[in-house]
């Protein structure tokens, strides 16, 4: 029913920048927020970042504050995550994700829409 798709993702050096795109499209989109997530290699998914799509409210978790910056292009359906300073952590396989309503997106376990994600390496 909705389709979420990122692109974005590459090789990078430490310090260096990636931006990653989310596109949502489909009837039922209607979500009042969306985030991101990732799978670092050998670990869990864990949450990135979030914004809410009227009031523009972000959420980051802590290992990227000052770092990423999450936006959003409301006519587009799309949201964006710049990520700065890239570190060898931050490696892995980025989504997006939404809920279908309400869910916290900052909640993996809340989001019933997700991308096939897009996967990021960052060198050191």
């Amino acid at each position: 029913q909705v389709q979420l798709a990122e692109s974005g993702g590459g090789l990078a050096q430490a310090g260096g920048s990636l931006r990653l795109s989310c596109a949502a499209s489909g009837r039922t989109f209607n979500s009042y927020a969306m985030g991101w997530f990732r799978q670092p290699p050998g670990k869990e998914r864990e949450f990135v970042a979030a914004i809410s799509w009227l009031a523009g409210r972000t959420f980051y978790a802590d290992s990227v504050k000052g770092r990423f910056t999450i936006s959003k292009d409301n006519a587009k359906n799309t949201t964006f995550l710049q990520m700065d300073n890239l570190k060898p952590e931050d490696s892995g396989v980025y989504y997006c994700a939404a809920p279908h309503g309400h869910g916290d997106p900052r909640n993996a376990w809340a989001m019933d829409y997700w991308g096939q994600g897009t996967l990021v390496t960052v060198s050191s």
